[in-house]
């Protein structure tokens, strides 16, 4: 998609089709020609409405605000409207609230998370007409601003939302083509075609060496060697480094306490949290963020077969510490564990993990939100609010040491589950939380991206499947960051 960003008003602006925003159910608003029609035909300016006009080629939608989410689902929504159209230009105008940049970046990627298809495997591909979005510099309420302020935003927005579409193609990816070794091989190709990123590979033997026994346990079935793969960025005079480990299970049958079949469809979705994690320091390096970050992907199967790992196993981790197995099908924390322990080697001052670690977190907060854990309750606000800004549903779950009692094993250090039915999305925190070193408690955050990083059914400006779950809220949060006042969200000063 190309982005022009015109100091023109947008009635000057020439283009195939014009789409208007109808603000908080405002059809006396001077961009808006056809307030009788619409009322004729029902269009209130409320909920999900949008109003097509061929003849008069214009697209009204609806936002309820000026808030940043509400312009990305309303211009999404006015070009889901035409996407079978043969436009090739679209015009639109700046809705603004008080910094302009800021829905700049909105309605950039509310049209390129919404106008993303993933139609790798139909054979009829019917691809959109749609080549250029020309943006006017003139503002919903009159006011002008600045062309190198809105492109710059919209650059971002570019970069932002592209990483997350790069994350949604990866995770609807069918497993047979997106094993351990492939999507290592994607990570390694990434890493070749962008400046500054570099991409380490370790095979099996390397996780023998580095005693990975939780990690190697859960592979140990697959005909698919599980691999590590370590991408990093690393600019000069960095200010701080932050490590994202993602769970990247390729494909989860759930071992030996194999799943009911109608719940292994979809379980290509369980290396969410290594696209996100791949995909976060693809916009980190192409931002060009001043910050080290690396990224670390345990990428396996968990099958079944005569070698497979058994309930009553015990293992060790690369930790030392050993973990009664319980279930074979809470495995991505196992794998975790390991790779969070190779991540606190870099001495990270910031550390989150992303996985989709547990249906009790879709349970305790819906199918859309990401349960946002960790020790420090000031961390997890400033996670939340870049989750909200970026426009990612999230909430804050707590520990506490009555949930830690429940993982107590008879005979290892820890059972890889809990004794209790409830309270699932936080055992399998505190799990993880078991294996953070006292100095990198209070750095790390772990999100569980179970809800919304596969959802099968279209919802806000998301399609059926992948949702990139986890890149924007994280992108925001480190380009967000303040490292001279150690303040996250400077914008909200």
């Amino acid at each position: 998609m190309n982005f022009e960003i015109l100091d023109t008003k947008l009635k000057d602006i020439k283009a195939d089709c014009e789409i208007v925003l109808v603000i908080n159910k405002d059809l006396t608003h001077r961009w808006i020609k056809d307030a009788k029609t619409l009322t004729k035909l029902g269009f209130k300016g409320e909920g999900d409405d949008v109003a097509y006009l061929a003849d008069k080629n214009m697209v009204y939608a609806v936002a309820d605000s000026l808030e940043s989410d509400d312009i990305r689902c309303a211009i999404s929504s006015a070009l889901q409207a035409i996407k079978k159209s043969s436009y090739e230009s679209v015009k639109v105008g700046l809705y603004t609230k008080n910094c302009p940049p800021i829905n700049a970046r909105a309605l950039a990627e509310g049209i390129l998370l919404g106008t993303y298809c993933f139609d790798k495997y139909k054979s009829e591909k019917n691809p959109s007409s749609l080549k250029t979005v020309k943006i006017s510099t003139e503002d919903y309420n009159g006011k002008s601003y600045s062309v190198d302020s809105t492109q710059k935003a919209v650059d971002e927005a570019v970069i932002i939302a592209e990483a997350t579409n790069s994350a949604k193609e990866i995770v609807n990816t069918a497993p047979k083509e997106m094993t351990p070794q492939i999507l290592a091989d994607y990570a390694q190709k990434m890493s070749d075609e962008i400046d500054g990123l570099e991409c380490f590979v370790g095979d099996e033997k390397f996780l023998e060496k580095e005693k990975m026994g939780a990690f190697l346990a859960v592979s140990r079935a697959s005909s698919e060697k599980p691999r590590l793969i370590h991408l990093s960025y690393k600019p000069k005079d960095a200010k701080n480094r932050f490590v994202f480990v993602g769970k990247g299970l390729t494909y989860d049958s759930g071992g030996l306490s194999l799943k009911p079949s109608e719940h292994m469809v979809t379980m290509k979705s369980d290396k969410s949290g290594a696209a996100a994690a791949i995909n976060i320091i693809k916009a980190a390096a192409l931002l060009k963020l001043p910050f080290e970050v690396h990224s670390i992907i345990g990428a396996a199967e968990n099958m079944i077969g005569g070698n497979a790992y058994k309930p009553d196993d015990v293992l060790i981790a690369r930790s030392g510490k050993s973990i009664e197995v319980r279930n074979t099908d809470a495995e991505g924390r196992l794998v975790l564990v390991d790779c969070l322990d190779f991540a606190q080697d870099l001495k990270p001052d910031y550390l989150v993990d992303l996985a989709t670690l547990t249906g009790a977190c879709v349970v305790a907060v819906g199918e859309y939100t990401v349960g946002i854990m960790g020790n420090d309750e000031e961390l997890k606000n400033s996670m939340q609010i870049s989750a909200t800004k970026s426009g990612e549903l999230s909430g804050t779950l707590p520990f506490n040491k009555y949930l830690r009692k429940l993982l107590k094993s008879s005979v290892a250090d820890i059972s890889n589950i809990s004794n209790s039915r409830y309270g699932g999305a936080l055992t399998a925190g505190i799990f993880l939380d078991n294996f953070i070193g006292d100095d990198f408690k209070d750095k790390w955050l772990h999100l569980d991206i179970a809800g919304p990083a596969y959802v099968e059914k279209p919802w806000g400006y998301n399609q059926y499947g992948a949702s990139g779950a986890g890149v924007r809220m994280c992108t925001y949060w480190m380009k967000d960051f303040d490292y001279k006042e150690n303040n996250m969200h400077k914008d909200e000063k």
